[in-house]
């Protein structure tokens, strides 16, 4: 009986409090669970590295981080110098051959790979005595030698040349170099000189400087006996010679004295890079540090983000607009907010970053913008801790850092403690409208003549222009005089003539072409037919499989997309028709209408600017008259997108000369197909067209 009436205590008292909860009311949220960190097992040998050791015994796998806290390191006219010693480290050693070092590391399914300051290997944990004798010898005992430093050398020197024309890599290398200085190491650029300066003697003193154990960090994470590490690492890394890295003062980078707009002028950009920068000295041991992330978290941390919300799904400038905030125990770094543009709204792009920056900082933010940011937080930082890496990663940030032993531990309760008013004090700390340096990259004839009448809260703001080695030069000039008696034809029969002349492009009746490129390290394949009865088609192949084709049999045809067949309209097919013949040029003057619109610099080239249409351009190089650059306009999803092609190498096939370079940039994507193949009047059947 006391059972059934204690039983029916507890029904009634459970029922009574159900009744008292009102589900109307989202619950409180409870205090942040406490956070237990096992440390890691440590030692350290006597030439000064210190190891980490995290025991983890739930796969068979052992991964080990060397990493080597110098502070910055300024190479000075010879930058690159760094690169050739990580590309260097890991070819064998002065015990093994490079080929006997490769083989053995891939017979184990293992992984080597060096930086210029830190290592890092990874296998089966079954492997981890021969793995990381492999690792210490390559590290304590590296055979440069001059075959293999020329071959790196020339592989830096062909990377810089590929990309001294791209607006992002250009964007990249002057943002740091205006805002720290061409003399600081976070500021000094890598170009085909300075790698030129750097002899096989640099690197091997730059290794014997700055690969030492003084400052370096061994973290080793997986299925591996703590005493069973100590033994091995201890006998495999005890050779390395005790140093201490030589240290060196550098100029303290300010901000500029006012907000202005620093423009680097790049002819082929088809779309603007915009940056607003400024310093910042964020540690993270600071107080307000993690209420410095949340602000930078709510303004342009990801798709929730204002920047994204404001000028990609309001305005449909950009594809994303983001915002990153540094934090460096050494020097000062930076606060970000960036976007790739359209150069029609290069312009409007600078004003409306500005005005998301002055909003936070004198707006407070909104409660749920708060606790939605310190729940992802929350999130991401639980979820870390299941990877058996975070608990080394925090621990040596602990080390490196100088951060309170129980940073981590606390780091819940710290977040889930920052107010609105932390956050808006973190923003106008490190966030500047006063002081910001707004970089652009992007094609000066298209956006100069807006960007210079840019303002901001009633004031016009400066631009200052730049090269794309960050030194300043004169405002670029695009005025450049038409000879008399060039007209919009006269261009187009010089192209004619250029490539091979009217005859001989008549002569065409069809022509095939096979051509490749890369996309993130898939291959693409294009295939492309024409011929003079307005027939066309076009195929592009992901891995050999079709992704896209295009197809009219001169009257009528069809377009896949993803396996997808949709018959073209009655408006597309006109559209296609316009390119369909082999050399639209002669279609060109047969029909008039052209308009020459001036010139301007195409890929460091000055070229005619001929409108076809509405919604197509060409460009002409004025002293050879090849066709140099395309670009159309389409509409997509109500915003107007720029496709720009881009030719060049040209070559001569049965008498008429085609591109065999042809870049395709739509949006941030860029294409550069390189031509296999090309067959005039063969290699073409009507069965092409069905």
């Amino acid at each position: 009986m006391k059972n059934i009436i204690t039983l029916l205590a507890l029904v009634f008292f459970t029922a009574t409090m159900t009744a008292q909860i009102d589900r109307s009311k989202q619950p409180q949220a409870g205090p942040a669970p406490k956070i237990n960190l096992s440390e890691p097992n440590t030692f350290q040998l006597k030439n000064g590295l210190k190891v980490m050791v995290v025991e983890n015994h739930k796969l068979p796998r052992v991964r080990i981080q060397l990493d080597i806290d110098n502070p910055p390191i300024a190479e000075g006219n010879k930058a690159g110098v760094s690169s050739l010693l990580s590309s260097l480290l890991g070819n064998g050693t002065k015990n093994i051959s490079k080929d006997a070092y490769n083989e053995e590391v891939d017979f184990m399914g293992a992984r080597i790979s060096f930086g210029s300051q830190s290592a890092f290997a990874s296998s089966l944990s079954k492997y981890f005595p021969r793995i990381i004798e492999l690792m210490a010898d390559a590290a304590i005992n590296p055979n440069f030698t001059q075959e293999e430093f020329d071959k790196e050398k020339a592989k830096i020197i062909t990377g810089l040349k590929s990309a001294e024309k791209d607006a992002s890599t250009i964007a990249a290398n002057v943002q740091a170099a205006l805002a720290y200085g061409k003399g600081h190491p976070y500021g000094e650029m890598t170009t085909e000189e300075t790698v030129n300066n750097v002899t096989l003697a640099d690197v091997e003193e730059f290794y014997r400087s700055y690969f030492v154990p003084a400052n370096a960090y061994l973290i080793v994470v997986g299925d591996i006996e703590f005493k069973e590490a100590k033994k091995l690492i201890t006998e495999a890394f005890t050779p390395w010679t005790k140093a201490v890295p030589p240290s060196f003062s550098y100029s303290e980078p300010k901000d500029v004295q006012y907000t202005q707009i620093n423009f680097v002028d790049v002819p082929n950009a088809v779309q603007s890079q915009v940056v607003v920068e400024n310093l910042v000295d964020l540690k993270k041991k600071d107080e307000d540090y993690l209420a410095a992330l949340i602000a930078n978290q709510i303004l342009g941390g990801g798709g929730e983000g204002r920047l994204f919300l404001n000028l990609r799904e309001d305005k449909g400038y950009t594809y994303g607009s983001y915002s990153s905030l540094g934090s460096n125990k050494n020097s000062k770094s930076r606060f970000i907010a960036e976007a790739q543009v359209r150069n029609q709204v290069t312009d409007s792009s600078v004003v409306e970053i500005l005005k998301e920056i002055e909003r936070i900082r004198k707006e407070p933010i909104t409660k749920e913008e708060l606790d939605n940011t310190k729940a992802k937080y929350a999130g991401r930082f639980v979820m870390a801790l299941e990877n058996p890496e975070t608990v080394a990663a925090y621990a040596l940030n602990v080390e490196k850092e100088g951060l309170p032993k129980d940073f981590y531990e606390t780091y819940l309760e710290r977040i889930n403690a920052i107010t609105i008013e932390e956050v808006q004090a973190a923003a106008n700390k490190y966030f500047s409208i006063d002081n910001a340096r707004i970089v652009v990259v992007g094609k000066g004839s298209d956006v100069l003549e807006n960007l210079e009448k840019v303002s901001f809260n009633g004031k016009t703001v400066p631009v200052r222009y730049f090269d794309k080695n960050a030194n300043k030069v004169e405002k670029p000039n695009y005025e450049v005089t038409i000879p008399e008696g060039v007209d919009a034809n006269a261009i187009i029969e010089k192209y004619v003539a250029a490539i091979g002349g009217k005859q001989a492009l008549e002569n065409v009746a069809s022509y095939a072409l096979v051509a490749e490129a890369e996309m993130q390290g898939m291959k693409l394949e294009l295939e492309m037919k024409k011929t003079a009865n307005n027939q066309f088609m076009q195929d592009v192949k992901v891995m050999g499989n079709s992704m896209s084709k295009q197809v009219l049999d001169g009257n009528k045809g069809y377009m896949t997309m993803q396996g997808q067949r949709k018959d073209l309209t009655e408006d597309e097919v006109n559209k296609i028709k316009e390119e369909s013949a082999p050399f639209p040029e002669l279609n060109y003057l047969a029909a008039g209408g052209l308009t020459l619109e001036g010139v301007e610099v195409v890929n460091g080239k000055k070229a005619y600017k001929i409108k076809v249409t509405d919604n197509k351009t060409v460009y002409y190089d004025l002293e050879t008259g090849l066709k140099i650059q395309e670009v159309n306009v389409q509409e997509m999803q109500g915003q107007q997108i720029s496709q720009t092609l881009i030719l060049d190498d040209y070559k001569e096939v049965s008498g008429v000369k085609f591109p065999f370079k042809m870049s395709q940039s739509m949006g941030p994507q860029k294409f550069d197909f390189i031509v296999k193949e090309i067959k005039v009047n063969e290699g073409v059947t009507p069965a092409d067209f069905e």
